[in-house]
C-alpha cells in the first residue's frame, strides 16, 4: 500500500489563504474530502479535473474514514481538507486513530487559523508588551463537546489574558456572564468577527457590557469568533509599549546596544 492521507488546513475562508504546501498537495490528490459546510468550494478549483471530490458535512466519522482508508489502500493520495488549522477543533484525533488502526499513512499540513485571520482583520496584536503576553484559545462547554471543568471560562477569565473563543457565539450571553464572574471588567474590549476572510466578513466591536446585545441584533449564530482582552483596545496604540528586542538600548545575539547608551550602564 503506497497511498497517503493528508489532513490539510484550508485556512479561515478565502481560498488564497491556503498554504503553498496545502495547495500543492490538493493539486496532486486523487481523492478530496472537504468540509463543505465550512470550506469555500472554490478551493476545489485547485484540484485535478479527474479528482474525486466529496463533501463531508452529511457524513459520519466512519463514513469519512472508510472512504479515506479505501482510497489509500488503492494507492491513492487523499486530501482531507478542513477549515482553519486542523489541530484546533479539527476533530482529527479520532480520524487519525482509525487510520492508524487500518495501517494507513497520514500527515498533517498546518493552515491559517481563523483566530489569526480575525486578529489581522481587527488590525491588532494579541501579545502587546505590558498588556498581555498570553493567548488562550477555548470555547464554552456545549452538548456535543463538553469542556473539562478545570478549563471553564470563569476560571480562564482570572488570567485576564487575550482570549479567543471558538464555537461559542450562540451562547454569547452565557459567555459574557462567565467572563464577568471570572474577573474581566465590564469595560473589557470585545470583538466578534463573523465569517472572517469570506466576502461577507463582518465585525462587531464593543465591551463585555454591550456585546451580547450587539450580537443578538446582528443575529449571528455560527461562524463567528469572540476575541476578548485589553490588547484589543484602541487606547493602547502607541503609549510607549514596545518590545525591548528592537530597542536601541538592548543588546542581543545579533546586535549590540548603541555605544553611547552602553557607556551609561554601570
Amino acid at each position: 500500500m503506497s497511498g497517503h492521507v493528508y489532513f490539510i488546513g484550508a485556512g479561515p475562508g478565502a481560498p488564497d489563504l491556503i498554504t503553498v504546501r496545502g495547495r500543492t498537495i490538493l493539486d496532486r490528490a486523487d481523492v478530496v474530502i472537504y468540509a463543505d459546510s465550512l470550506v469555500d468550494p472554490r478551493l476545489c478549483d485547485y484540484t485535478r479535473p479527474d479528482a474525486e471530490i466529496l463533501g463531508s458535512s452529511s457524513l459520519t466519522l466512519e463514513d469519512i474514514c472508510e472512504r479515506m482508508i479505501g482510497a489509500a489502500r488503492e494507492g491513492k493520495l487523499v486530501a482531507r481538507l478542513q477549515s482553519g488549522d486542523p489541530s484546533v477543533y479539527g476533530a482529527i484525533h479520532e480520524q487519525i486513530a482509525l487510520l492508524d488502526e487500518a495501517g494507513v499513512n497520514w500527515s498533517i499540513v498546518p493552515g491559517v487559523s481563523s483566530a489569526f485571520a480575525a486578529a489581522a482583520a481587527l488590525g491588532v496584536e494579541l501579545t502587546v508588551p505590558e498588556v498581555s503576553q498570553t493567548i488562550i484559545f477555548s470555547r464554552i462547554s456545549g452538548r456535543a463537546s463538553p469542556v473539562p471543568e478545570q478549563e471553564n471560562l470563569r476560571g480562564l477569565a482570572a488570567h485576564r489574558a487575550s482570549l479567543v473563543l471558538f464555537l461559542s457565539i450562540v451562547q454569547i450571553k452565557r459567555v459574557v456572564d462567565e467572563l464577568l464572574a471570572g474577573g474581566y471588567g465590564p469595560e473589557t474590549p470585545v470583538a466578534v468577527v463573523h465569517r472572517v476572510s469570506w466576502p461577507d466578513e463582518a465585525v462587531l466591536r464593543g465591551t463585555l457590557s454591550d456585546i451580547a446585545g450587539r450580537v443578538r441584533e446582528a443575529q449571528w449564530n455560527k461562524q463567528a469568533l469572540i476575541l476578548v482582552g485589553a490588547a484589543l483596545s484602541d487606547e493602547i496604540r502607541g503609549g510607549g509599549r514596545r518590545s525591548r528586542l528592537y530597542s536601541a538600548e538592548y543588546t542581543h545575539l545579533f546586535r549590540r546596544a548603541r555605544a553611547s547608551e552602553e557607556n551609561l550602564t554601570p
